[in-house]
């Protein structure tokens, strides 16, 4: 009977630590991820010309530290602008002349939304729409038009106007 004992207590160690583990992992996630129960936040809107890159879950940085998370990110059929909603750590306060951006990682990096902080007075309030804002830059489209020229021809210089 000893050695059953043994065994069924060696069971229930190991059990509780794969628990603690697990638990501990779906804690990392959640704050990874941006769903922590600490602090607050707010939402603030943007809309973007192009939002290439960025989705739901993407990172709002300010000067490069994570500051929020975008959580919708939805076409406006009037503008035909993409309309983001983002929540931002209420610690953080903004002037309400601040600046939207989608900024790349690198060259190979993922897009995230930079927000540039302006110099009113005032601070946005929460719900507001950040009304400065810039859209995806496609680097594709930026090595065609350095690379590939404009498009149009150029006359001959001995060619009579």
């Amino acid at each position: 009977m000893a050695e059953g004992t043994a065994e069924s207590a060696t069971e229930v160690i190991v059990g509780g630590a794969v628990l603690a583990a697990a638990l501990g992992f779906v804690l990392y996630a959640g704050q990874v991820t941006g769903f922590s129960t600490e602090g607050g936040s707010y939402d603030l809107r943007a809309s973007f010309r192009s939002a290439e890159g960025i989705t739901v879950g993407t990172d709002v940085r300010l000067a490069g530290v994570k500051v929020g998370t975008v959580t919708s990110l939805d076409l406006n059929p009037q503008t035909f602008f993409a309309d983001a909603v983002f929540t931002m750590d209420d610690r953080i306060t903004l002037p309400d002349d601040s600046a939207a951006l989608i900024s790349q990682e690198g060259l190979l990096g993922g897009n995230f939304v930079e927000i540039q902080p302006g110099g009113s007075p005032f601070d946005i309030e929460p719900g507001q729409e950040l009304l400065d804002t810039q859209g995806a830059i496609s680097l594709i489209t930026l090595l065609f038009k350095i690379f590939g020229g404009s498009g149009e021809e150029v006359p001959p210089e001995d060619a009579a106007p």
